[in-house]
């Protein structure tokens, strides 16, 4: 039995390019994200992966990176699921701000703590906690069951999304979490023992 997935961040955003706040802001792939994209594809059917179901955000730029992958697997009308659990961090007051901006505004220290701690949330938005909060649940009585069931599930979402199932899967605190980058465009395999644990991770760079 398979039992495996494979989480895949989205390529390059316009916004990630111009240095903005994202969140559920709803930007295009650039260039690169889209190669981005295509590469995911082509090193996973290099691999010799072949895929049950796919889950992915209510997010134009998850969808698309999706789309792109699968035009590389040859496999483009996989059944998809598609979730606003999955949806990138929102960020609030924030989104849409230049990050050099925001520092000018409120400080830098003050950006940081929203960027980087685990539960203080910018004004308006979700801190990594509480993005945790929507996307466990939905990743236990969703995801998981398909990937235990012996399938081969692909996820494709977001940096804050994808933190969070990182977080769960490979047993992190909220303090080891926050350090963790997510790359653009790089599969993460894990293979997953009957009783949900991980017996094998592999990060598909190169």
């Amino acid at each position: 039995m398979s039992r495996t997935l494979v989480l895949v961040r989205h390529g390059q955003s316009e916004w990630n390019l111009k240095n903005l706040f994202t969140g559920w802001k709803d930007p295009d792939l650039t260039e690169k994200g889209v190669e981005e994209a295509r590469a995911a594809g082509r090193s996973l059917k290099a691999a010799g992966l072949t895929f049950d179901l796919a889950f992915t955000s209510e997010l134009s730029r998850a969808q698309r990176t999706l789309a792109l992958m699968l035009d590389e697997l040859g496999a483009p009308d996989l059944p998809t699921i598609r979730n606003v659990a999955l949806n990138e961090r929102d960020y609030g007051d924030l989104s849409g701000l230049n990050k050099d901006d925001a520092r000018k505004k409120w400080g830098e220290e003050q950006v940081h703590v929203w960027r980087r701690s685990y539960d203080v949330p910018p004004p308006g938005g979700e801190s990594l906690k509480d993005t945790g909060a929507r996307v466990w649940p939905y990743y236990i009585h969703d995801i998981q069951p398909k990937v235990l069931g012996g399938g081969t599930v692909l996820v494709v979402a977001h940096g804050n999304s994808l933190r969070a199932l990182v977080m769960a899967l490979d047993g992190l605190s909220g303090e080891e979490i926050v350090g963790q980058e997510i790359a653009t465009g790089v599969p993460i395999l894990y293979r997953l023992n009957p009783d949900s644990s991980v017996a094998e991770k592999i990060v598909m760079e190169g």
